[in-house]
């Protein structure tokens, strides 16, 4: 009887291990620029941003209409609601860099606290954040210039993206 029950239950098992196929109807396959991502997208920056900086890494330009191989590269614009990127690209999809611009955004941790401990009886009036890449120097230089109010008084900072005062 236990021979029995150890046979079933091993055929029952059995059969729960056979895989399953799935047949996919299209596979799409789209490059991603890992190192300009890896070197301007920050965890606590708007949502929109983070979204556009990853359009910025997804597009290929070797995919569009007015692609051409005999040209060098290619400038294109991106646009959101609260500010604009401008990536180059060269002949072969590569981004090489950008220039991006963002206004009146949520500012990151470290500069809202910079700014509290700083300017205790201030608040923020605008902000315009400024992010420059290039592929060339391995690094990006990302600044926020932001106006600060206290009744009629008016002073405008900038700092980079820890806080730190320029």
């Amino acid at each position: 009887m236990k021979k029995l029950f150890l046979v079933l239950l091993v055929c029952g098992l059995n059969t729960t291990l056979v895989a399953q196929i799935i047949e996919l109807d299209t596979v799409v396959v789209s490059p991603i620029k890992y190192k300009y991502l890896f070197e301007v997208l920050d965890d606590d920056i708007d949502k929109s941003v983070k979204d556009l900086q990853k359009k910025l890494a997804e597009f290929d330009v070797t995919k569009e209409d007015y692609y051409n191989d005999e040209y060098n590269g290619y400038r294109i614009s991106f646009y959101i609601p609260k500010g604009y990127a401008v990536a180059t690209y060269d002949k072969d999809g590569k981004l090489i860099k950008t220039i991006e611009r963002y206004k009146n955004i949520k500012l990151p941790i470290a500069v809202s606290n910079a700014l509290v401990e700083r300017f205790p009886n201030w608040t923020v009036d605008k902000d315009v954040y400024q992010i420059k890449y290039s592929e060339k120097k391995w690094d990006s230089k990302k600044t926020y210039k932001i106006k600060l109010t206290n009744g009629e008084k008016i002073i405008r900072v900038k700092t980079d993206k820890d806080g730190n005062f320029l």
